[in-house]
């Protein structure tokens, strides 16, 4: 059951569902508020513990403001790209063949047809970040199969809006936003046993946190420099 309620200058979506601790949230690039409750949790209890947060809410949406956004790219020469952290420029090629790209040091070279338009090269940049994304998630999963003594059935890459990452802990799948081949290595590897540790606990919970800690100490300051760097320059939906 999901019910919005208004507190000020701010609409809360409060759902009611089985889990066994509250959990409120406050979701780039907006600042949208949501709050998850156990399913017997009266409204007004929801209300009242959001109000004791309200505070943390508007230091959160402060944040989000201030955070430093990527200007829309257009991929043309000369112009920066992120991968794994660090900053690149990129070199357009124009060749009648099979548009590609490849990597020579600090330099991206984006082989294109003349005439593609700006649609087109981003599909054929995201495609070769999926592929980088590829050579590096399956040796990471592997490593931490035996550490938390799960198994991952499988991994889906795609553009995700507000979220870095996501698991069906009942089919043993994780899924990874591909905006993380911009991100340092690490912060990878972060979201990955994040997501890994659902297959053990689904929720957010006190188990899940002590499950984390236990054997990704430093995950808090990995979430914290990931939610600091630059916002995408797309325009989300939420």
């Amino acid at each position: 059951m999901t019910t919005t309620i208004q507190l000020g200058e701010f609409s809360i979506q409060v759902t009611r569902k089985a889990i066994k601790n509250v959990h409120l949230s406050v979701h780039p690039p907006n600042g949208r508020v949501t709050l998850s409750a156990p399913a017997a949790t009266r409204l007004e209890v929801a209300r009242a513990y959001a109000i004791t947060k309200l505070g943390w809410i508007r230091e959160q949406r402060i944040r989000l403001a201030s955070q430093a956004r990527e200007t829309p790219r257009k991929f043309v020469e000369r112009e920066s790209h992120y991968l794994w952290g660090r900053r690149h420029l990129l070199t357009v090629v124009h060749q009648e063949a099979k548009p590609f790209v490849s990597l020579d040091h600090r330099r991206i070279t984006l082989t294109v047809r003349r005439g593609s338009d700006v649609q087109k090269r981003a599909e054929v940049l995201h495609e070769w970040h999926k592929s980088l994304l590829h050579d590096v998630v399956p040796s990471l999963v592997r490593k931490w199969e035996p550490k938390l003594k799960v198994k991952v059935a499988g991994y889906f890459l795609q553009r995700m809006k507000t979220k870095w990452g996501s698991c069906n802990h009942k089919v043993g799948y994780i899924r990874l936003n591909t905006e993380l081949v911009k991100k340092p290595k690490d912060l990878l590897e972060y979201v990955i046993v994040h997501e890994m540790v659902h297959l053990i606990e689904p929720t957010h919970s006190e188990h899940f946190i002590a499950i984390l800690t236990k054997h990704y100490p430093s995950w808090r300051e990995a979430r914290a420099e990931l939610n600091e760097l630059p916002l995408t320059a797309e325009a989300w939906k939420e």
